[in-house]
């Protein structure tokens, strides 16, 4: 029986929210941890860490070899996690032509097992608030905005790896994470933030699913433990309207939660300005053409494969809003 309590980790994303969460977990468990990093990324949520730093870039397979030599599992959880960027294709050479150029060199190096963090994103959901459980995969063809059409063709090119090369991978799919060490912060990171500093009078209606972050965390640990080779686990928490999510924030922070509900056509033009002047400024805009169109669907999930095969188990979502207003408060995100 294998032994997964030893040995040396190496965490790629570990500068940034889900990676962190992970990294902290290996160190806890007692493994050898080995984080990659790019030169350009901030050091804030490993600085206190117990980890060996290498730099690295992981569309590099040569960079990527030689920050597994010598590494028996990998949690390859780096991605770029934007709905919009200037140059859209620069958020497909890291979530596709990243994950493949790890895979490869994870190959290479006779990695035992990895863990590939996957997302929701690529399954498909319905404007009826369905909920979905992996058996519904998403078509590339078909997917809304740059991020999550990468994270579909990476996540083919995983499986098809597993099935043509025996990739040792396990595939988790997390929902949508809170919590604290939101350091950039993610897309729903900055709606907690701006809910909570009285930025968001109003809200569209639709609805997510929402997880502590240091729950996925903990997922990703059990995957590596229990999961089968090639098979995909949701590890979410609550499915819950926008509008929850925002009058619990109020709740919170001690501000009177929206109430407005408005309709998506109105918002098009103003999200078409808001990208044109954040391609001058650099600035991601805070409504943005892609997110207005993902709006339509409710991304509603269930883990239930996961808590029935590998024991994932998720605290209310409500700890985690709190944590990460705890967190955004204490890091100086709520002064404005």
């Amino acid at each position: 029986m294998t032994d997964f309590s030893r040995g040396r980790v190496l965490v790629t994303g570990a500068s940034g929210f889900v990676g962190s969460a992970v990294a902290r977990i290996a160190v806890e468990r007692g493994f050898d941890v080995r984080v990659l990093m790019r030169t350009t990324s901030s050091r804030q949520n490993i600085e206190a860490l117990d980890a060996e730093v290498v730099l690295g870039d992981m569309r590099d397979e040569a960079s990527m070899r030689a920050a597994l030599k010598g590494v028996r599992f990998l949690f390859h959880v780096a991605a770029d996690y934007r709905i919009w960027a200037p140059d859209p294709g620069e958020i497909e050479r890291s979530n596709l032509t990243g994950t493949e150029a790890t895979m490869r060199a994870a190959l290479a190096e006779g990695v035992e097992r990895i863990v590939y963090t996957s997302s929701v994103a690529t399954l498909k959901v319905t404007s009826a608030g369905v909920i979905v459980d992996e058996t519904k995969p998403a078509d590339p063809s078909q997917t809304i905005g740059a991020y999550k059409r990468s994270k579909v063709l990476a996540e083919r090119a995983v499986e098809r790896m597993v099935a043509n090369d025996r990739l040792p991978a396990v595939i988790v799919n997390p929902s949508t994470p809170i919590g604290p060490r939101d350091v950039k912060p993610t897309p729903t990171g900055r709606i907690i933030v701006e809910a909570a500093t009285g930025k968001i009078p109003a809200f569209v209606d639709t609805g997510l699913n929402l997880v502590h972050v240091d729950d996925v965390a903990a997922g990703h640990f059990l995957a590596l433990e229990r999961g089968a080779i090639g098979e995909r686990y949701i590890l979410g928490g609550e499915n819950l309207p926008l509008q929850q999510m925002l009058a619990d924030i109020a709740a919170l922070s001690g501000r009177k939660p929206p109430t407005i509900r408005l309709p998506r056509g109105p918002l098009y033009p103003l999200a078409v300005g808001a990208e044109l002047v954040a391609k001058f400024t650099g600035r991601e805009p805070f409504v943005t053409v892609d997110a207005l169109r993902m709006s339509k669907n409710k991304m509603y999930f269930t883990s239930a494969k996961a808590e029935r095969d590998l024991g994932y188990r998720a605290r209310p979502y409500r700890e985690g809003l709190r944590d990460a207003l705890d967190w955004f408060r204490a890091n100086g995100y709520l002064t404005r």
